[in-house]
């Protein structure tokens, strides 16, 4: 049964955000200090709104119109419009998970009280998010400040029983959804339909499951890194921590060590020492050329440096984001203590922007770092004896000649990795001046989490690929001399998948590794 989740009682953390939106049915309430924190924004605001001062958003309207007021009497009509006229999302729709995500960080913001809505608002879009009614909201059309307008009005569009949603997978009408829920649509009184949409929670959503995947990708890199230098029988010392702890950025010397514990009893990957000593001895005055290299190349040997940055990236990313989950995120905000109102910009998503900006750019290098790898792997020249596109050992000549192995495999993830790469423009640099010049600086930071979240998918890929190679490497060597946490990923890869005998179809073999990349299985069965 999963742990019940109080809203508004506690800090969210972005595991909270992966297991409401990955987890199952999510049991998730509002909190009741959290309920009496928002009734008392409210009240403050219908007392703000009594005294005919215009508020931003509630007797004004929106944007560079916000210089024109209206009577207390048209508040109602003004949130409904302002919902309607941002229904022109466009794209591909959001995954579930994302859509599960952006509904428990939208809530958590509002729970906060200082949004002024009503506490029956954050229930029903709980109960929404409990009963898995997942309004269909497209991707595009958010500049990422003043927060994620269109796409948080699909949600808001929802709570009042318009719309189509996802319910039990199969589309249908909010409406529909919510009557067989016994769910109650609400009418969005003042500032409600503002509060729901003028925030990051979106652009968050992504964020979140983006960071939490390229985590499990840090992990995945490290394995992978073990069973190269293992396969191209490397050289093991590159990852002694004697090095790493003469440059101790906290993400290298934990790829580092994550190699090391994963190499542990190898008898593929040697020790500087063992790599010494197969080598023949050189006479005074001469010249040898070495059969074997005693440093392995940069892909194998400079991973913990490419890694580690990824490793590091994360680790920052993900207090910028667990601020931007527990934050106040619209606009205007009502503050109890002190009685008054605040317009400011809360709703500017700079900090989820430069993240993910940053985080696509450390999973994209790592995919290439990965991919080089693989080149090395596949080819003859450089993988120290392994077959060419490490075909099987045929000893039938009416078999030789015919197989490439993994020659499509590598070609397959180049294109993979160019993708990624191409991926990682800044979005953040792309601002542009839009709605009459009142947003006229704008984070685009819904951009960089859609891109980051596109990046981390594609590397997924990548490592499937890569992963496959390995084991195939793996058995032209010799499984059992493989280290003990190589060992059980290469077990845990062929439970899905068998050794390439023969070229065949690969693609639902790549589909099946890389949902063990994404699940955390092979970290887990590594026991890490």
């Amino acid at each position: 049964m999963n742990e019940q989740i109080a809203i508004g009682a506690r800090l969210l953390t972005v595991a909270d955000a992966v297991r409401i939106a990955r987890g199952g049915k999510p049991d998730v309430r509002l909190d009741d200090a959290a309920a009496a924190r928002m009734t008392a924004s409210v009240e403050l605001k219908n007392h703000l709104i009594a005294t005919g001062q215009p508020i931003y958003g509630v007797t004004t309207g929106f944007g560079a119109s916000c210089i024109r007021q209206i009577g207390a009497a048209k508040t109602v009509a003004l949130q409904r419009n302002l919902v309607q006229y941002h229904l022109n999302g466009s794209g591909p729709i959001a995954q579930p998970d994302v859509i599960r995500a952006t509904m428990a960080v939208r809530a958590n913001c509002l729970a906060r009280g200082y949004s002024g809505v009503r506490p029956e608002v954050v229930r029903l879009l709980l109960d929404c998010l409990r009963h898995d009614v997942l309004p269909l909201i497209p991707e595009r059309g958010s500049v990422g400040a003043s927060g994620d307008l269109v796409p948080l009005c699909y949600l808001a569009n929802l709570l009042t029983g318009e719309g189509d949603v996802l319910f039990r997978g199969r589309e249908t009408t909010a409406e529909e959804a919510l009557k067989e829920c016994g769910l109650t649509p609400v009418t969005l009184e003042a500032k409600e339909a503002l509060a729901l949409i003028n925030g990051t929670s979106f652009m968050t959503g992504f964020a979140a499951l983006a960071l939490h995947d390229a985590e499990e990708l840090a992990f995945a890199a490290d394995l992978c890194t073990a069973l190269a230098s293992e396969v191209l029988l490397g050289n093991r010392g590159h990852f002694d921590a004697v090095i790493h702890d003469q440059k101790p950025h906290q993400g290298q010397v934990r790829s580092a060590a994550q190699v090391r514990e994963l190499l542990a009893g190898s008898g593929l990957s040697k020790d500087y020492p063992q790599v010494l000593g197969a080598l023949p001895a050189i006479e005074d005055g001469s010249f040898l050329e070495l059969n074997h290299s005693i440093q392995d190349r940069y892909s194998v040997r400079c991973a913990p440096h490419v890694v580690g940055v990824l490793r590091d990236t994360t680790r920052w990313a993900r207090e910028w984001l667990e601020v931007e989950m527990n934050s106040t995120n619209d606009n205007p905000l009502f503050d109890v203590d002190s009685g008054n109102v605040y317009n400011g910009g809360n709703f500017y998503g700079g900090h989820v922007g430069q993240a993910m900006d940053s985080l696509k750019t450390a999973v994209a290098s790592v995919g290439d770092l990965l991919d080089r790898q693989l080149a090395l792997i596949v080819d003859e020249k450089f993988n120290n004896g392994l077959t060419p596109n490490l075909i099987p050992r045929f000893t039938d000549d009416d078999d030789q000649g015919l197989h490439h192995g993994f020659k499509g495999m590598q070609i397959a993830c180049s294109a993979l990795t160019a993708e990624a790469l191409r991926n990682t423009m800044p979005a953040t640099s792309f601002s542009r001046s839009t709605e009459a010049h009142n947003q006229d600086k704008v984070s685009m930071g819904t951009i960089a989490a859609r891109d980051a979240r596109t990046v981390v998918e594609l590397v997924q890929n990548v490592v499937a690929i890569h992963l496959l190679a390995l084991c195939q490497a793996a058995d032209l060597r010799d499984p059992a001399k493989l280290g003990a946490g190589t060992r059980a990923a290469y077990e845990l890869v062929r439970s899905e998948v068998a050794f390439l005998d023969g070229d065949r179809r690969l693609d639902h073999d790549v589909a099946a590794v890389t949902e063990m990349v994404r699940d955390g299985a092979l970290r887990k069965v590594c026991g890490c």
